[in-house]
Order: C-alpha cells, then structure tokens, then sequence
C-alpha cells in the first residue's frame, strides 16, 4: 500500500467496518447489485478463473470502492482461494483504517506477509494499532512477533509464502514521492557546475512538501488526468520555489517532495493531494529522506476572488508543529503577498546566503508569480522526461515563455531557468517560435547558452 496514497483522492471520513477478518461480510441494501457480483466473482475464484473474478472486481470497486464490506469480501475472498498478490494490486490502494475498519486491514496485513514484504506489513501493522482497539491488541501482537520473525530470518514458520515478483509494481495504484533536491531548472544543466553552490559541512535539512488542495475538485482522480490548473501548478511550484531559496543557503540542505501517481500500469502523473500530510506522512517522509530537521507542509484553496495559503513548520526532532502562517492573494496582490511570505519564511528560519563566489548570487524574483510558472512548466517537462507524465497533460507552454521573457534577464538564476525551459521544450519539440531574449552576463549563463547553442 503506498504511505501516501490517503493523500490523493477524497478525504477520509470515519466509518466502521467488520469487527474482524472474514472473506464474506453483511451488504448495504442501498446499493443494489454488489452482493450477486461479488458471489459471481467468488464463483469465478473456485473456477479457477481469477481474469474474469478481477474484471469484476474492478466493476465492483469502480461504483462502491470506498465500502468496508466490499473490501472485506473482496480480500477475504481472494485470500481464501490463494490469489495473495491480487489482494495487494486492487485492495492495497483502496483502504483506509478510519473509512474501511480492521478487518480489511488485518487480511492485507497477511498479504504482505506472505510475499514477505516486512516493511510494508508493519506500515499496515502500525496503521492497526493505532486504532486503539483492545479486543486487537493480542492478535496485532502475534502478527507484530510474524514480522520480526520475517525481518531477522526472512520466512515466518508455518505460514503460506508467495513469491514477492509476482507483485508487479506497474500495476499497483498508489502514490509515490518524486524528491527535487536541487533547483528544479538546474536538471540538465549539471556540467554548469559554477551555476550552484557547494554543499558542505552540518546542514539543517528541510523539505516542502506539496500543498494540499482539500475540497478543490469533485473528483480528484479525474483532475489528476488533466492538465494542472493554476491551483494544481501552485501546490507544486510553491515548494520549489522555497526548496529552491534554501538551496541557497550554507545553513540549509533542502528538498521538494512531490506526489506521483501511479495508475495501474496506465501512464504515471501528477498526484492532487485533496487531504492534509498526517504525521504518519511526516515520519515516513523523514524515514525515506535520511532525516530531516524542518518540515513545510500546507494547504492551498481559492475563497472567491482570493487564493488561501496555510503554511506550517513542523520540527522534526519532536514532530511538533512549531509555526502556522495564512496568507491570502489576490491576482492584482499576488507579487506583494508572495514576496512578503518569501522574505518572512527566510527570517524565520534565519537564512543566509552564501558569500559572493560560491555558485550564482541568490536573488529573490521581482515577479514571484512570473517565477512559479515558470517553476511548474519546467517542473511538468522534467516529469514528461522522467516518464511521470504523459506527454499530452502538458499545459500550453506559449502562455509561459512570454510572460517569462521580460524578466529572464535578472537574476543569473532566471536566464538559466530560461535557458533549461527551452532546452526541456525543444527536446521534446514543443519549444515555440520565439525572438532572442536578452539574458544575464554572468559565466554561468553564458556557459549554459554555449553548452545548448541557445
């Protein structure tokens, strides 16, 4: 189950499942027809027939998904006729303990344990327990002692064992985290190597995190297949822009983590994040990072007219949130609000810059909306690069290169995020017609036009 997967899509809402683990369960009468086709699909399990069981499935799913019952029946059932893989691929990214209830939880929990995935089997584990069940604890504990068990020798005694490969990641949905731990234009221009500074010595090590957009869409996962709209390029371009800024500093090592998801062996693509980071997303996001000191994390949403941003510092050591900011804009006030927000969080976290010579000079833009754009076109090429989009989700790219040209000239950082914008675009062959544009004299940017023949 991806650790972040109850970031995407609709935001949980606390409902009971079945007390304990069972492959059949009692049925909503309100939803007519989901009992006959999962009987239908259980029938089709004993036939030997798990495609049609699974085209079923995924019919069930696609109408009652968020339903404890149904994700109890369908992974009980897969588990009792043996399809333990299946259970991972199509139930994994569905559940939620506070939505769908034990039960689920505790038939997952053994799926992974079977196909000896010890990390994952303690995320659900530790999900479990964390629901504070009493008439639990005794069993979560003997699955606690399975998975040292699988830890320390790599089988558990007397429990069935599936071949882990049979699990085949590109057809599991789920989110994963996409790290940026560089400017996001610096990406192809690494034989620049005068444009960053040198990271040395002890950092403090800070990561931004996508924002969340909660309450943004009806549906999220159909937003997810369309070109980013401007509230979809803010909740990525904003951590950017401050990883970018501290990326700058010889005080800080810093990081933008952003969300990708993965669709069943579909195209992979931007993920909405429609709920807020837990501090369960935060453990793990520092597990899978090495450690971290700060934490940005926040949510974004439009209230008519204005933009609304709330932004909180968490400190790691104690996982407490230390600061909480709101910011609000307007389009004619976005520049003057953003820029206040910019220098208040450099104050904040007692940012420096590096002394002259080491890398390009930092300056903060002079039009931080101009910058963010700029920020998520060249983000969403890298993406379409790397294979974590599709090629046609990309926005139109003329919007961005004319409003960016009047200032790619300063600082030294704008003519080389120019000179990285249209080198990603005419890769791909999506760069337009465009007249010279006048950029920085500084080595590095000359160095870059020289590299690409820009």
């Amino acid at each position: 189950m991806g650790f972040f997967d109850r970031l995407a899509g609709k935001p949980a809402s606390p409902a009971h499942g079945s007390e304990n683990a069972a492959p059949a369960a009692t049925f909503d009468a309100s939803v007519s027809g989901v009992a006959p086709r999962l009987i239908t699909a259980r029938e089709k399990l004993e036939q030997n027939d798990l495609p049609g069981a699974m085209t079923i499935y995924e019919e069930v799913l696609a109408d009652a998904g968020d339903r404890a019952d149904v994700l109890v029946t369908i992974s009980g059932d897969l588990g009792t006729t043996g399809h333990i893989p299946q259970i991972i691929e199509i139930v994994a990214p569905r559940y939620d303990a506070t939505r769908h209830g034990p039960a689920t939880g505790i038939n997952l929990l053994q799926a992974y344990l079977a196909v000896r995935n010890a990390d994952a089997a303690q995320h659900v584990l530790d999900i479990l327990f964390a629901l504070k069940r009493p008439e639990l604890e005794e069993r979560l504990h003997g699955f606690s002692n399975a998975v040292a068990e699988l830890i320390n020798h790599g089988v558990i005694p007397g429990f069935p064992q599936f071949d882990s490969k049979a699990v085949n990641p590109d057809n599991v949905v789920g989110v994963a985290l996409v790290t940026i731990s560089r400017p996001i234009w610096s990406y192809g221009l690494e034989s620049v190597e005068e444009a960053l500074p040198k990271k040395e010595g002890k950092l403090r090590r800070v990561a931004f995190t996508q924002l969340a957009l909660p309450n943004a869409y009806p549906d999220p996962d159909a937003a997810m297949k369309l070109p980013e709209d401007e509230l979809g390029r803010l909740s990525r371009a904003i951590p950017l822009w401050f990883a970018e800024t501290f990326h700058f500093s010889p005080l800080y090592s810093s990081i933008a983590a952003l969300g990708c998801m993965h669709d069943g062996g579909g195209p992979k693509r931007p993920a909405i994040f429609a709920t807020e980071w837990t501090v369960d997303n935060l453990k793990k996001l520092v597990e899978t990072s090495n450690g971290l000191d700060y934490i940005f994390t926040g949510t974004l949403r439009r209230d008519g007219e204005e933009f609304v941003l709330i932004l909180r510092v968490w400190e790691v050591k104690k996982l407490r949130e230390r600061k909480q900011l709101t910011v609000r804009w307007t389009a004619a006030t976005a520049d003057a609000e953003l820029t206040k927000l910019h220098e208040y969080i450099r104050a904040f976290m007692e940012w420096t810059p590096y002394p002259e010579g080491s890398g390009i000079p930092y300056a903060a833009p002079s039009s931080p909306t101009v910058w963010l754009d700029a920020l998520g076109a060249l983000l969403n090429l890298f993406l379409v690069e790397k294979g974590l989009m599709p090629k046609d989700q990309l926005p139109a790219l003329s919007p961005i290169f004319d409003a960016f040209a009047p200032h790619a000239f300063s600082p030294p950082a704008a003519s080389l995020a120019w000179v990285s914008l249209r080198l990603k675009a005419a890769s791909l062959g999506l760069a337009p017609s465009l007249s010279e544009v006048l950029l920085s004299r500084h080595p590095a940017v000359t160095r870059a036009r020289t590299l690409i023949g820009a």
